[in-house]
């Protein structure tokens, strides 16, 4: 490897971004090589790397010497295939969540980093969200005691925008997005529960942008202005949709973790405004934030019992980073780990096993929702494969 850890890039569509966050020529990495059979795709590649090799074939980077490690950022259903080869071809990879779309096909990527031994990182950035990152410390120095619960809503306040317009909106594309958007958060309750759902159960409708008739003609481009930050309100007036929209838009799912932690999570993708609001309630207190970003903060209360205490126990400012880009400043935060675990093997706070069991819960609890709620189990991982990646991905 050079000084500068070579990178082949797979998809410069909607995580684009994390692309250039990547390319850093002499501070650590460099995009050498760009694959997308999208020819506009490609030519936006072409002007904002213009040092990089471009190709619509994916074969041409995963052969090319010049390519040390590889960025999966393509649609989720193309995942699996795209990171086995990756795998196999002996480059290290960072596969952006979700890390697929089906629990046999997770279960394939992470048989075959055990079988290979080439290293697998998986892009769950909001391990490295401020937001996230302070109620998990507030967890761990005991603020609420043991944790008991855990309630999650999220506001997609840019859902019609963001979901409804390309392939997010299919069910073959992405399962639905109560795996696509919640593959988020379902690791954040785990990781804050310190635990995996076990069971699960939800309830879901596609309530306000099934019933819009503006959809493009199959194969029509999105319009120009498909993502507006004022406009596009109420959600009624969206226009030019996806033709098939089979996804539900608002969905609401309950959660028992293998440690008895019991967990809910709510999404909504025609809410006026777009954040996640997170509770945590332990034995001893509660926490909540109000934000998610910069200028928000955590609130504790764990000193007494009252009636609402606007000013809580302890107020935790949401801390502020040099760089926010995107996610909260989350997405460099994300590729500085990569980099250090591809170059070395060093420890991450992402986890595979973590990735898959984000998938299993929103599997699972999507089929529940299309059952009429019907409870499901969600699987476990083999034992060998656990153990395999909780050992930093060592044999011994």
């Amino acid at each position: 490897m050079t000084d500068d850890l070579r990178l082949g890039v797979l998809g410069f569509g909607l995580r684009a971004s994390l692309a250039l966050t990547a390319h850093r020529p002499g501070g650590g990495s460099v995009v050498t090589a760009v694959a997308d059979p999208d020819p506009a795709a490609l030519g936006n590649a072409g002007s904002r790397l213009p040092a990089a090799a471009l190709h619509t074939d994916h074969r041409r980077v995963l052969d090319d010497p010049d390519v040390d490690a590889v960025l999966i950022l393509t649609p989720d259903h193309t995942h699996a295939e795209l990171a086995c080869e990756s795998l196999r071809a002996g480059k290290p990879v960072l596969v952006e969540k979700p890390l697929d779309i089906t629990v046999e096909r997770c279960d394939d990527i992470l048989r075959t980093a055990y079988e290979t031994g080439t290293r697998l990182y998986i892009g769950h950035n909001m391990r490295h969200m401020p937001v996230v990152r302070l109620m998990r410390d507030l967890v761990l120095g005991g603020a609420v005691g043991e944790v008991k619960t855990v309630w999650v809503r999220h506001f997609v306040g840019y859902g019609g925008d963001w979901y409804f317009k390309d392939w997010h909106a299919e069910r073959r594309n992405t399962t639905g997005l109560l795996l696509q958007k919640a593959a988020h958060d379902l690791d954040v309750v785990h990781w804050l529960a310190g635990g995996y759902a076990a069971e699960v159960q939800a309830l879901g409708d596609l309530m306000v942008y099934g019933d819009n008739p503006d959809r493009r003609a199959p194969g029509e481009p999105k319009a120009d202005d498909w993502y507006t930050k004022d406009g596009h309100w109420p959600p009624a007036t969206q226009r030019a949709l996806n033709p098939v929209i089979d996804v539900e838009d608002v969905s609401m799912l309950n959660m028992r973790l293998d440690n008895g932690v019991l967990a809910a999570y709510q999404q909504c993708h025609f809410a006026p405004d777009y954040w996640r609001n997170y509770t945590v309630i332990g034995d001893a207190g509660r926490l909540e934030n109000l934000g998610d970003g910069p200028g928000g903060c955590v609130k504790v209360w764990n000193s007494r019992r009252s009636g609402y205490r606007p000013d809580a126990d302890e107020v935790h400012e949401i801390p502020a980073v040099q760089d926010l880009g995107n996610h909260g400043g989350a997405d460099p935060l994300l590729i500085d780990e990569f980099l250090r675990f591809a170059r070395d093997g060093a420890p991450t706070d992402t986890s595979p096993v973590a990735a898959r069991m984000a998938v299993a819960a929103g599997v699972r609890a999507t089929e529940s929702l299309r059952d009429g709620g019907t409870p499901r189990t969600v699987p476990p991982l083999a034992p060998e494969l656990v153990a395999y990646f909780e050992r930093g991905q060592t044999r011994d």
